[in-house]
């Protein structure tokens, strides 16, 4: 059945182009890239997390599955999306798909991760030099769990700014067994995902199979259409999802305060600083505008979760029926 509903469509500003720093380093994107990433709402970056790095991650993955899984044997309930740890109901039950604010979990590998050159230079390439990092998690399918993720548009925003998504495979994930469907260019309108869903199912004649091998990165726009088929695939299949904004498109269009801002963005040279610790180089040069730089505080364990409170709405398809948030402003 049609829905009727109002279409918004948003049309990239040409300013975009100027806001992110293209081609500063061997980590940061080229002007070809920037642009297709515009254009189609998605960019693939091949074997852009490699050796100890990665292995620390797999490793780390694995330690966050469990300690998930030890929550739920206790009994504990976890609910809300501001939880550490998220269950979806299958018909055997709950079965653990989400694990969020990464970097308290008692295990560094994460700010490693964030303050890598191959993750801040994206950033940077993206959002300028104020990027924010706003979100921290790790998505999974476990063995046997093979539920389809539906088709969504993760945030709505106006199309003044660009926010995404850095998106760290940790295993492998093919068609057939998990891969993620996108629909190239569909990130600059609000979709109705029901009727999408109920006219094509999987078949929309613009989809795209991406493949992914552990250490690939999806760089994905948060209003670019995508999802994953159900599958009756065994194979543990999780990836690490960084949300990225910038200072400027925050403070004009919200949903967080300036105090959330600069809590948010002390994680940046704690991150730095774990890297640097781990790693012999290259390091990210890290140059805010004055303005945006945070003031640091002693107490590192409270800066490691700063919970978000609100969220920017998406459009999805919930119990048979379309949620399509209208654009808004702070």
């Amino acid at each position: 059945m049609k829905r009727e509903h109002k279409m918004t469509v948003q049309t990239l500003p040409p300013q975009l182009k100027d806001q992110g720093v293209v081609g500063k380093s061997p980590f940061h994107l080229t002007e070809e890239q920037v642009k297709f990433f515009d254009d189609n709402g998605f960019l693939i970056l091949r074997k852009w997390i490699t050796g100890k790095l990665l292995e620390r991650l797999q490793a780390a993955g694995t330690q966050w599955i469990d300690q998930g899984l030890e929550l739920q044997k206790s009994g504990v309930e976890i609910l809300g999306t501001d939880q550490d740890y998220n269950f979806a109901k299958r018909p055997n039950g709950k079965v653990l798909f989400r694990v969020n604010y990464l970097h308290n979990k008692g295990n560094s590998a994460s700010l490693e991760l964030l303050g890598s050159p191959q993750v801040l230079s994206v950033a940077e390439s993206l959002s300028g030099r104020n990027f924010v990092p706003t979100y921290e998690s790790m998505v999974f399918k476990m063995p046997g769990d093979g539920e389809a993720i539906p088709w969504h548009q993760d945030a709505v925003f106006p199309r003044n700014f660009r926010v995404y998504n850095f998106d760290l495979y940790l295993d492998r994930s093919v068609k057939g067994a998990g891969a993620l469907h996108v629909i190239p260019k569909s990130h600059k309108n609000i979709h109705d995902v029901c009727e999408i869903a109920e006219t094509f199912e999987w078949e929309h004649p613009d989809m795209i199979v991406v493949e992914m091998e552990p250490g690939d990165v999806l760089i994905h726009d948060d209003m670019v259409l995508h999802g994953s088929p159900r599958t009756l695939g065994s194979a543990l299949r999780r990836t690490i999802y960084f949300e990225f904004r910038s200072y400027e498109q925050i403070t004009t269009e919200g949903p967080w305060d300036l105090e959330w801002i600069h809590k948010r963005m002390r994680l940046v040279p704690i991150a730095l600083d774990t890297n640097k610790n781990q790693y012999p180089g290259p390091y990210f040069d890290w140059e805010p505008t004055p303005d945006a730089v945070p003031f640091m505080t002693d107490d590192i364990d409270a800066e490691l979760k700063v919970v978000h409170g609100v969220h920017t709405s998406g459009s999805y398809c919930s119990a048979g029926s379309s949620k399509i948030p209208e654009l808004s402003t702070k």
